[in-house]
């Protein structure tokens, strides 16, 4: 990469962290997908941010598509490309943004896995006494019981939670927060945690989730942890956080089919993003169908 172009990068990146806040996560997302475009350019001799047009973009991403590269994550580069060049247009670095009308190959959308009661039960109806299952079970019944985000879990501290009035305040993308509601299940899991809390954390610790040595569990440890939970219990396909969050989100709509509260829950800010999860069954939609529709309920039998 030249030297103009990384300055150019540089600049974005910082833009991204400062003015936008978004999580280092998010940020190497942005990085690597750049690095990646940046890279396929010089390949093809293609290279330089401020001469990339419409033709060139489109023979970069048939190319990396070509090699391999999926819809979904094609799609991912070329979102990063456009707030690229949205960023450079108003620095007044380029005059017009290449990545506009370029369009990603169509991805199939695969519904999220989700785990059903009876999984569920195998995996939250857990009799312990050990701190660090307590603990898993905690996280394991908030995720589901308020549909976080695993780095929301991660980045929980003990003045976020509110027992008494069954509520917690969560951060989310783009450092926003949001009020959550805590299940009955879910509270008593937490009161079981905070007792066994005491002899794992540290005095100065605030984080609600910790490890053996006392200090914030990451967002690694609790993935790992989940994977092993759902192993030991014996529950069918893989237990990680964002499949209880799934569960969540999927089991509310299934229960109230109010799709702009799962959205405001979820923290979702496209409610495109929440319809993902919109896949009841037939049967059901028929049976609210009949229920609600005026027209369709059927009478009553004399």
């Amino acid at each position: 990469m030249r030297s103009g172009d990384e300055r150019l990068v540089a600049g974005f990146l910082r833009y991204l962290q400062s003015e936008r806040q978004l999580s280092p996560h998010t940020l190497n997302n942005y990085r690597r997908d750049l690095k990646r475009l940046e890279a396929q350019l010089e390949e093809l001799q293609l290279a330089g941010w401020k001469t990339l047009d419409e033709r060139r973009l489109r023979r970069a991403v048939a190319q990396l598509h070509g090699n391999g590269l999926s819809g979904r994550s094609l799609a991912r580069l070329l979102s990063a490309t456009r707030s690229f060049y949205r960023y450079l247009s108003r620095e007044g670095e380029v005059s017009q943004n290449p990545a506009l009308a370029v369009q990603a190959p169509k991805a199939s959308r695969r519904l999220p896995q989700t785990l059903d009661v009876d999984q569920l039960g195998a995996l939250l109806d857990q009799n312990s006494d050990d701190p660090l299952v307590l603990r898993d079970l905690a996280m394991m019944e908030l995720l589901y019981s308020s549909g976080l985000r695993v780095s929301e879990l991660a980045s929980l501290n003990l003045m976020d939670l509110d027992l008494r009035d069954a509520s917690l305040v969560v951060t989310g993308k783009g450092r926003k927060t949001r009020m959550l509601p805590i299940g009955r299940k879910a509270i008593e899991a937490l009161q079981r945690w905070m007792k066994a809390r005491n002899t794992l954390a540290s005095l100065d610790e605030s984080a609600l989730f910790v490890g053996q040595r006392g200090r914030r569990l990451g967002v690694r440890a609790i993935e790992q942890r989940l994977r092993q939970q759902g192993e030991h219990q014996g529950v069918s396909g893989r237990v990680y956080p964002h499949r209880l969050r799934h569960s969540f989100a999927s089991h509310m709509l299934e229960s109230s089919a109010d799709l702009r509260a799962v959205q405001e829950l979820l923290g979702h800010a496209d409610i495109a993003t929440t319809q993902i999860y919109t896949h009841l069954d037939f049967q059901h939609l028929m049976e609210v169908y009949e229920q609600s529709h005026p027209r369709a309920k059927r009478r009553k039998e004399k």
